[in-house]
């Protein structure tokens, strides 16, 4: 064979060794890019599956069920060798799930509930998560006092937070509830908050002693609401979930009147996703060697003024 020959079967071979490699695709949908966290799992998971040379689909259904149904049917019809779902919505879109099983096409979730036809959901303790947020604003006020709260009953893991801080309101008799907010799910959630919580605030003007948020994202607004209402930091303590760099920096800032949060390793999740694909899609190892149940539970941390630099850096 001339050596010419040999360096064009060299090539082909190269070529064909790189399509193959590169043949993995895997769709990623994250249900709303405009809640920071949905977009940090999501890009987190397609950063991860691109470092590992596989094709990504990045899709994100602007908080609209019909187009996440219809961004899932297209993965399916594209046969995408695995799907990851953040925040999705297991119960709304379960003939979506079933499609991809019977499709044989994995799907891993994350922060989004159990699914029978899913391999399991990356989750967080939200049971852990909200005991650890309702008992530090109840320790901040010392069990007495009044607090008005923001949450979001239509998202799974908000509605538990709220459910534990119930129980924990149940319990502790010193501590009332003057009033709640509830968010509805829609593109605009922003101005949603916004209003409701003006409304919330003014209402009970004077008479506050902390605030409970079931996300960051809604803190931001009331932070911003209590800030332009001339409160200190400290003053009206208030408490989230989430966590993530806009987080760090108001918990850190002597003018900001956010307190604390419980920190969720979002970045890390979409990448567990990706790694799990690998380790059960690619390695052929049974679901078991990453998780025995439907959930795989990753460490949320609490973070306020004693730790918040470890966080900033």
């Amino acid at each position: 064979m001339s050596g010419f020959r040999k360096f064009l079967v060299a090539t082909a071979t190269l070529i064909a060794l790189c399509q193959s490699a590169g043949a993995f695709e895997v769709g990623v949908i994250g249900f709303q890019f405009s809640s920071e966290t949905h977009a940090r799992v999501a890009n987190a998971a397609a950063a991860a599956a691109k470092a590992k040379g596989w094709g990504v689909t990045l899709l994100n259904s602007e908080g609209s069920l019909p187009k996440h149904a219809e961004q899932f049917d297209a993965l399916i019809a594209k046969k995408v060798d695995a799907i990851i779902i953040a925040m999705g919505k297991p119960v709304e879109a379960d003939a979506q799930f079933k499609a991809a099983k019977d499709a044989k096409i994995p799907v891993i979730t994350v922060q989004s509930g159990a699914s029978p036809h899913a391999l399991f959901d990356i989750q967080s303790n939200e049971y852990k998560i909200g005991a650890d947020a309702a008992l530090y604003l109840l320790g901040q006020l010392g069990y007495q006092g009044n607090i008005v709260t923001a949450r979001f009953d239509l998202n799974v893991a908000s509605r538990i937070r709220g459910k534990v801080l119930d129980n924990v309101l149940a319990e502790n008799q010193g501590v009332k509830e003057l009033g709640k907010f509830s968010m509805a799910r829609t593109q605009s959630w922003r101005d949603d908050v916004r209003a409701g919580m003006q409304a919330l605030l003014l209402q009970n003007q004077g008479k506050i002693n902390g605030i409970w948020a079931s996300f960051d994202g809604q803190a931001y607004i009331i932070d911003d609401l209590l800030q332009a209402q001339g409160i200190k930091k400290g003053q009206i303590p208030l408490i989230s979930v989430d966590g993530g760099k806009e987080t760090y920096a108001r918990i850190a800032d002597p003018a900001s009147t956010f307190t604390a949060t419980v920190s969720i390793p979002f970045e890390e999740m979409g990448k567990q996703a990706v790694d799990a694909i690998q380790t059960i899609v690619i390695d052929k190892k049974p679901k078991e060697a990453v998780t025995s149940g439907p959930y795989l539970f990753t460490e949320a941390v609490l973070v306020d003024k004693t730790n918040v630099d470890k966080f900033l850096k």
